[in-house]
């Protein structure tokens, strides 16, 4: 299956302002890719210089500086994907934290959005009982699902897990984030994840978005899960990992501007007409 990625992505930058992308697909699914996939950078002032590095967690990130004016932000590549649904593995396993590798322990930890130190004791009460493993992570992604409802208007930057938790209502980082915590309050190591996720063999939800999800570590691999979706699905395309959202925003900028233009495409690219 391929498939096709893009956006469109447009603001006006009232003065000089440093940027940080993130929009690059992951390099762990580069030899996938059919087309370049490059952070295409336009400005009514003309060309702006960037410059590209890897961060702690491996993302790539493009790195520039808009002067005053209007700013654009585009791409469009395409993608091999199996066409497969997420893998499910009910045999994984737990690792103990002290057979972990040195840099998973960060995603036991703390962090930004994912207060472990103030949820530890809910989560043990709601899940410890739950045999270690596969099941108990679907369980915790069961219970947010149920227990949170979706709202685009119900969220806010400074909203944390611990938010979450008390409030039920938030939007696809809020689910990830609460079920995030809950698995490191359990030792299970768990980071967050952005990329794409196109409406592929489900019903069509618009406006077109990048997407959340998160990963734990069982059986010494990364998995996927979904506590906003909760089901496999087809066609993810990883972007960015780290501890939190504050670790993955698709773009990061050192001031404020004001976003005009916002679109994200992810389908199925058609079979070419002979």
């Amino acid at each position: 299956m391929l498939i096709r990625l893009g956006y469109d992505i447009q603001f006006d930058v009232p003065a000089p302002l440093a940027f940080v992308a993130q929009l690059r697909v992951h390099s762990s699914r580069a030899a996938d890719l059919r087309e370049p996939d490059a952070v295409h950078i336009e400005h009514s002032s003309g060309a702006i210089a960037s410059h590209e590095y890897s961060d702690s967690y491996g993302n790539i990130c493009t790195r520039f500086l808009a002067p005053q004016g209007h700013l654009r932000l585009s791409n469009s590549t395409l993608i091999e994907d199996s066409g497969l649904p997420d893998p499910v593995a009910w045999g994984a396993r737990e690792i103990p934290p002290q057979e972990l590798p040195d840099d998973v322990l960060c995603f036991l930890l703390n962090s930004r959005y994912c207060e472990v130190d103030q949820l530890s004791a809910i989560a043990v009460e709601l899940f410890g009982d739950i045999a270690p493993g596969w099941g108990r992570v679907q369980a915790i992604c069961d219970w947010v699902q149920t227990k949170v409802t979706f709202n685009y208007g119900m969220t806010r930057p400074t909203k944390t897990a611990l938010d979450v938790f008390t409030e039920r209502v938030g939007v696809c980082r809020d689910f990830q984030h609460l079920a995030v915590t809950f698995c490191r309050c359990l030792n299970i190591p768990a980071r967050y994840v952005a990329g794409y996720l196109g409406d592929i063999g489900v019903p069509l939800r618009l406006p077109m978005d990048f997407s959340a999800w998160f990963e734990v570590y069982l059986d010494h691999k990364w998995w996927a899960f979904d506590a906003r979706n909760n089901m496999p699905r087809v066609g993810r395309v990883l972007m960015a990992t780290g501890r939190d959202a504050a670790d993955v925003a698709f773009l990061t900028s050192f001031g404020s501007s004001t976003l005009t233009n916002f679109f994200v495409v992810s389908e199925v690219e058609p079979a070419p007409t002979t």
